[in-house]
C-alpha cells in the first residue's frame, strides 16, 4: 500500500505545495531530500533536492526518528530551528508513505513561540516589579509590630516609605490595567473628533504644579500657517491626552533641572498633524532607542524606579498612537536634546 501512495504524495507536494504556508518535504531513509515545496525552501534554503534535512535543521536525534518512524509507520514529531536561522521555531512532523520514504512537514511556530515566550516575560516582570515594593511594605509592617516603643521619628520616616511604595504599586496596577485596555482594542480605530489643542492644554495643566516644583519652563509654539484654525483628529480625547501627558511626564524626569521643555505643534502636506515633544538632559544611546517603548525596558533601571516610572509609559504611548493609526518617532543623542515626535492623521478645518 505505501508504494502505491509514493506517486500520489509527490504529485502533491508538486501540485499542492506552493498554496500552502507549511512546508511539504520528501526524504529517503538516508534523510536525503527528493522533493520540496516553496515554503520548504524559504525555510531551509535553496539547493534543496539532494542536500541532507540533517544539514538543515539543528536537531540532532533526526536519524534516530526517521528510523523510528519507518520501522514503526507511525508518525513522529519534534520541535527545533533551522540551522540558517536559529530565531525560526519549527514543529516538524515525520510521516510515512513508503517502503523507504517520509514525507516531513515543517510548520513555522516562530509566532506563538515568540507570543509565548512574551507572555512568560510579562508574567514574570511583574511578578517582580510587585515583588520589590510588597517585601518592603512588609518588612516595614513586621519591624513596626514587633517595635511597639519606636521612636516617632523612626515610625514616621517608616510611614512615609511605606506610602511611597503602596503608591508606587498603586501606579503599577494603573497602568497595566491602562495597558491592557489599549492593547485589547488597539485594532479598532474610534470615531470621534477631538481637539488636539484640548488634549495638549489638559496635559500641561496636569503637570503644572510640578514645573513649578522642579523649575522647568513650558514652551509651547503653534508653528501652522493659521493657527487659529481648530485642528480635529479621529480619535479618544482620554486617550490623547494619555500620551501627552507620558510624553511630559518623561521628559520632566529624564531633563536637566530648570531647562526648558519645548512643544512644536505643525502640520504637513500628507496630512499628517507633528507634535514634538524636546528636552535637554541626559540623552539616550542610540542602541537603546529601538526598545523604548517595550514593556518595562529602562535605560537606567535604579533611576526610573527612583523616579516612580513603571517602565510601561511609552509603551502605552506606543499603543495608543497605534490604535489612532499614527506614528511615534523617537530621537536622542547623549547629553544633548531628546525629542519625541508623535504624528496623527487630522482633519483640516476652513
Amino acid at each position: 500500500m505505501l508504494n502505491e501512495k509514493e506517486p500520489k504524495i509527490g504529485e502533491m507536494i508538486e501540485q499542492l505545495g506552493f498554496l500552502i504556508d507549511d512546508a511539504l518535504i520528501e526524504i529517503d531513509s538516508k534523510l536525503q531530500i527528493q522533493k520540496a515545496n516553496g515554503a520548504g525552501v524559504k525555510i531551509l534554503g535553496d539547493n534543496l533536492i539532494g542536500a541532507s534535512l540533517g544539514e538543515r535543521l539543528t536537531y540532532k536525534g533526526l536519524i534516530k526518528d526517521v528510523n523510528s518512524s519507518l520501522s514503526a509507520k507511525a508518525i513522529t514529531e519534534f520541535s527545533t530551528t533551522p540551522l540558517s536561522n536559529k530565531y525560526r521555531y519549527l514543529r516538524v512532523r515525520l510521516m510515512p508513505i513508503a517502503e523507504n520514504r517520509l514525507l516531513v512537514l515543517l510548520m513555522d511556530m516562530t509566532l506563538q513561540h515568540n507570543v509565548e515566550k512574551m507572555r512568560r516575560d510579562f508574567v514574570a516582570n511583574v511578578s517582580h516589579e510587585l515583588r520589590s515594593p510588597l517585601t518592603s511594605l512588609l518588612g516595614f509592617v513586621e519591624t513596626m509590630k514587633n517595635d511597639l516603643k519606636m521612636e516617632e521619628t523612626i515610625r514616621a520616616n517608616f510611614l512615609k516609605i511605606m506610602d511611597e511604595e503602596a503608591h508606587r504599586m498603586s501606579r503599577l496596577i494603573d497602568d497595566l490595567l491602562s495597558l491592557s485596555r489599549v492593547e485589547i482594542e488597539e485594532h479598532i480605530t474610534p470615531t470621534g473628533k477631538i481637539s488636539i489643542e484640548q488634549a495638549i492644554k489638559s496635559a500641561l495643566d496636569s503637570i503644572a504644579n510640578r514645573t513649578k516644583i522642579t523649575g522647568h519652563k513650558i514652551n509651547y509654539q503653534d508653528t501652522r500657517a493659521d493657527p487659529s484654525k481648530p485642528l480635529m483628529v479621529q480619535g479618544a480625547l482620554d486617550e490623547i491626552i494619555e500620551v501627552f501627558h507620558n510624553l511630559l511626564d518623561n521628559a520632566i524626569k529624564y531633563s536637566y533641572p530648570n531647562t526648558e521643555i519645548k512643544i512644536c505643534l505643525s502640520e504637513n502636506k500628507t496630512q499628517y498633524l507633528t507634535i514634538k515633544i524636546t528636552n535637554l538632559g541626559e540623552g539616550i544611546d542610540e542602541k537603546h532607542i529601538p526598545r523604548l517603548t517595550e514593556r518595562f525596558y529602562r535605560v537606567d533601571k535604579g533611576r526610573s524606579r527612583q523616579m516612580g516610572g513603571t517602565g510601561l509609559g511609552l509603551a502605552i504611548v506606543k499603543h495608543i498612537i497605534n490604535k489612532h493609526r499614527g506614528h511615534l518617532i523617537i530621537s536622542s543623542k547623549p547629553k544633548s536634546e531628546t525629542i519625541f515626535e508623535v504624528q496623527l492623521p487630522y482633519y483640516p478645518q476652513s
